[in-house]
């Protein structure tokens, strides 16, 4: 008996010193599931989102969401929620109507779609027309500052208030002398776009209770909301709720601007820009400390720098694979002409040449990667619709 128990008590002597040891070297190392996870490779737990809707705002990165959106439905055999007919947008500036989308019925009988990405003024009743109960919602903010001086080069002879002004920095000095938001629709890419974007109303008065409720309505409606400054960190974030794999958001920016078509504004003007835009600055204050507090809880700083690098190490990968000279090309050097992005305004935008001798394989993920935002609507709408005509890019007929 007296045996018996010394056996019992060095069996459980034993299995605590094991138990402490492991622990022990756990903290030393420092290692946790959430870091492993990454590194090796794994996806979240449970089958990956396909119905998303993304809120693609004006001048912020949204375009490279879209390809990578774009890729993610053509890989997975998706349907996506196209512009109907000949268009390019789901009706924008005026807000979204579900008849704007291709095979979308007016009776309310239409079909529903997996993916929708296109550009478009944010009208939840008619959106949820189109798109299934479980939709993922989310879309991207810039800081206004940078986004308004993009849209000023960019949208620069569209737009009635930017067109008569000899600068933005003159724009921005008085911005009432250019601006009358009765004038024209298209004055709304003038301030507060991105507040534009999401369905409110650009000229508001910026009122404490009134901003508050408009920050609430999209917090309740959108499951998150990334920042165009942190990129990498938004796609690890949105790898991380979609439960996608990494290739499914490694991405190489599109609709990027040369150096030299990028104004640099005046400390005065950037203060300016923040008043003018200023329910655009409060939304981005306000998603700019909900996306951080989001990585806080969910990923934690360790695992956020695991993720981030792994990314961009596989953007390298792909980019000496794919890219010829791995950089962006402006419009006179791009050798294929249906991958030339649509340039528009006072800015160069860029575009990408592949490089030469790529397998069949190699060559199609290459090519979905560095297509434009035309070129690739008009792709998936050809391969969605093959009975209806192809949309016509014009500028590429040239």
């Amino acid at each position: 008996m007296l045996s018996l128990l010394g056996s019992s008590r060095r069996c459980f002597w034993i299995l605590l010193l094991l138990t402490l040891s492991v622990l022990l070297l756990a903290g030393l190392l420092r290692v946790d599931t959430d870091t492993l996870t990454p590194l090796l490779g794994g996806r979240a737990e449970g089958h990956p989102v396909t119905n998303v809707m993304f809120l693609k705002t004006h001048k912020t990165a949204s375009s490279t969401v879209l390809n990578i959106l774009f890729r993610f439905a053509e890989t997975h055999n998706l349907s996506v929620a196209l512009p109907a007919g000949s268009r390019f947008h789901l009706g924008y500036p005026w807000l979204f109507l579900a008849r704007y989308v291709e095979g979308a019925g007016p009776d309310g009988s239409q079909r529903r779609f997996n993916i929708m990405c296109n550009h478009l003024r944010f009208n939840l009743p008619e959106v949820q027309k189109v798109m299934p109960n479980d939709t993922f919602y989310f879309s991207i903010l810039r800081n206004p500052v940078f986004q308004l001086e993009s849209s000023f080069a960019y949208y620069r002879s569209y737009v009635p208030a930017f067109r008569a002004a000899p600068s933005l920095d003159a724009f921005l000095a008085a911005p009432h002398a250019f601006y009358n938001w009765s004038q024209s629709l298209n004055n709304a890419y003038a301030r507060n776009h991105m507040w534009f974007d999401l369905g409110f109303d650009p000229a508001a008065v910026a009122a404490e209770s009134y901003v508050r409720a408009r920050l609430a309505e999209v917090e309740r409606r959108f499951q998150l909301v990334l920042i165009a400054e942190h990129f990498d960190e938004s796609m690890v974030l949105l790898r991380h709720r979609l439960r996608w794999r990494l290739d499914d958001v490694v991405s190489f920016r599109l609709n990027l601007r040369s150096p030299r078509s990028v104004a640099s504004l005046t400390p005065e003007s950037q203060e300016r820009a923040k008043h003018w835009c200023a329910l655009d600055w409060r939304l981005y204050q306000h998603f700019n400390r909900t996306f951080w507090a989001s990585v806080r809880a969910e990923l934690g700083p360790r695992r956020l720098r695991a993720e981030v690098a792994r990314l961009r190490a596989r953007r390298r990968e792909l980019t000496g694979l794919c890219l010829q000279d791995s950089v962006p090309k402006n419009k006179t050097q791009i050798t294929d002409r249906k991958l030339l992005p649509y340039q528009s305004g006072e800015a160069d935008i860029l575009g990408y040449n592949l490089r030469q001798g790529l397998d069949d394989e190699t060559l199609r993920m290459c090519r979905r990667m560095v297509m434009p935002e035309l070129q690739y609507m008009a792709h998936l709408y050809s391969l969605q619709f093959p009975q209806k005509p192809p949309k016509n890019i014009t500028f590429l007929e040239a």
